[in-house]
């Protein structure tokens, strides 16, 4: 294609530099997890769709999710309800224009992941609905305690049966190509180079639209839930092609991150703070209600502070999340995963508390879009974790 680059940006020194391959499709997704995987399944059926991600399809943030997705699904609860305990945990400076917008549609994009396959745990028939932190109903929906992994491999199915879209797997955003990098005129995104890291080589991909899904940058942090791909490629390569970014100082901290020298980066979910667990001191006091009236259902951020202020307040490396009055058999039918891995570092959560940390986990800024995901820059695109639409204010809502 003439004008376009076809060798990586010079180095320094005598060194050679293969010529890159170059691709051409309709849309480019960057990014694996469940926003770019949507968007690029409700693409296909009018796009060639490129999806490019720099590990393996499955190794991005989504599949660590365990405590479901909030969704009025259940009798009783209401959608002003639902954006009342957004803004409320956003600390009111969520958009009220995109919390409503996003409220609104949940439902829809629940029946959606079900049509697909996505086998969201039932009670009776229905969906079996719990509780997580600054909700004053029962609306999040989940698969037991392994709710981002069962949607992930759902959609990587559905993606991989899908002849319109391209995966490009070990391909690493390096930067956005633009109309003014090209000394062409105009605003616009042209496309993007991505590392080949089983080539060393760096790839031109060209398309009339680019989407950012990259997720957030929470492994700029030592205590964090988020994997090592976490790493803010997408916001940076935006803001570098001058689009705005915000609110980049509210990182979200979840509260319970468990705390064991073999293990890092495992969440303990918060459902099980909306299933009776308790937060305590080492001698076992309870701490929560001195800090806030909703306690262990307080929203993340209060409770992360809590937990913090608790640690400094007494000289603790930790503080202990308690569900043992709950019987074993309710443990293992909502907390499978969590009861398994806890038992492999001989935690017997039926008999003990466990002990967690507050750690880093959701980016609340990120690239400035509307909602319709548009960023400043014509044919850029941003969704999931990389993008700010004003929805989370300054605490996301579990």
């Amino acid at each position: 294609m003439c004008g376009w680059p076809t060798r990586r940006p010079e180095v320094q020194g005598e060194i050679s530099v293969p010529p890159s391959s170059h691709h051409s499709f309709d849309v480019l997704i960057v990014g694996s997890g469940l926003a770019g995987l949507s968007a690029a399944l409700h693409l296909a059926a009018t796009h060639r769709v490129a999806v490019i991600t720099k590990r393996n399809l499955g190794d991005g943030s989504s599949g660590w999710a365990q405590g479901g997705i909030a969704a009025v699904m259940g009798e009783g609860d209401t959608l002003a309800s639902h954006v009342q305990d957004t803004l409320v945990a956003g600390a009111g400076l969520c958009d009220p224009e995109a919390t409503r917008f996003v409220v609104e549609n949940a439902p829809a994009s629940i029946r959606w992941l079900q049509s697909l396959g996505v086998p969201f745990s039932q009670e009776d028939g229905q969906l079996h609905l719990t509780r997580e932190g600054g909700h004053s109903e029962r609306r999040i929906v989940h698969v037991t305690d392994a709710t981002g992994a069962a949607v992930q491999h759902t959609l990587m199915d559905q993606v991989r049966a899908t002849p319109n879209i391209t995966l490009f797997e070990h391909h690493m955003l390096v930067d956005l190509i633009t109309s003014a990098k090209l000394g062409l005129p105009g605003q616009r995104c042209l496309g993007l180079y991505a590392l080949n890291e089983v080539t060393d080589v760096v790839d031109t991909f060209s398309a009339p639209h680019t989407i950012l899904a990259t997720g957030g940058a929470g492994k700029v942090y030592l205590y964090t839930t988020n994997p090592d791909t976490a790493t803010g490629d997408g916001i940076a390569a935006a803001w570098r092609a001058g689009c705005r970014v915000g609110n980049m100082e509210f990182i979200q901290f979840h509260p319970t991150c468990l705390y064991h020298p073999h293990v890092k980066s495992f969440l303990i979910t918060e459902a099980v703070r909306g299933e009776g667990g308790r937060l305590l001191l080492p001698d076992g006091t309870r701490f929560m209600p001195a800090h806030d009236a909703r306690a262990e259902l307080a929203p993340r951020d209060v409770v992360a502070r809590a937990i913090d202020f608790e640690m400094k307040k007494h000289g603790l490396d930790c503080v202990h999340l308690d569900i043992s009055h709950q019987p074993k058999a309710f443990l293992l039918e909502h907390f499978p995963n969590i009861y398994a891995r806890c038992m492999e570092l001989g935690i017997d959560m039926a008999r003990q508390p466990i002990p967690v940390v507050p750690a880093a986990h959701y980016t609340c800024g990120g690239i400035v879009t509307d909602l319709d995901g548009r960023a400043d820059l014509q044919g850029l695109y941003a969704v999931g974790e990389a993008a700010y639409t004003g929805l989370h204010g300054a605490n996301r809502l579990a």
